[in-house]
């Protein structure tokens, strides 16, 4: 399983909050999710190659078995959590998306996927104060997530009333 404190996500979340330009921040942000998705497992790596399938495809009861077996085999690893509670958003089920989301920041707290995914449940829920709460964590982690810095402008003049 890959480290979370792994020396080479802390030198690339410090690029990711130097980075100037959107283009950078990109290359940088897809270099942090191959680190994080290296489980250490070819078991775990095939779990997820065709979970992942399985999902983009639109088969959630297989991603769902397959993505149940990865937390089970490898309950640290924190992209399989954060992978599952993807799933649980797509298949409405957002209580189970936000537990999974939880244990994805309990292992990864700067997983700006998942805190994104949370901003986007919270919105569905209508809960735009933890919506915003959400989106604002995702930007500390991540300055240049575009869909979070839209959100956040729009969720502060309703929710707290500031101009941008």
């Amino acid at each position: 399983m890959v480290d979370q404190g792994d020396r080479r996500l802390g030198d690339l979340f410090g690029k990711l909050k130097e980075a100037a330009r959107s283009e950078d921040a990109r290359l940088i942000e897809q270099a942090i999710w191959a680190v994080w998705l290296e489980s250490g497992s070819a078991t775990v790596d095939l779990l997820m190659q065709r979970g992942l399938q399985a999902m983009s495809s639109g088969d959630y009861p297989t991603g769902l078995v397959l993505f149940n077996s990865i937390v089970e085999f490898a309950p640290n690893y924190a992209e399989g959590w954060n992978k599952r509670a993807t799933l649980y958003y797509l298949m409405g089920e957002f209580s189970a998306s936000i537990a999974d989301v939880e244990r994805t920041l309990a292992l990864e707290p700067r997983h700006f996927g998942a805190l994104s995914g949370l901003g986007l449940i919270h919105t569905q829920l209508g809960d735009e104060a933890k919506a915003l709460d959400a989106y604002e964590r995702a930007l500390a982690v991540h300055p240049h997530i575009t869909l979070a810095r839209n959100e956040v402008e729009r969720l502060r003049k309703k929710v707290r009333g500031e101009r941008i």
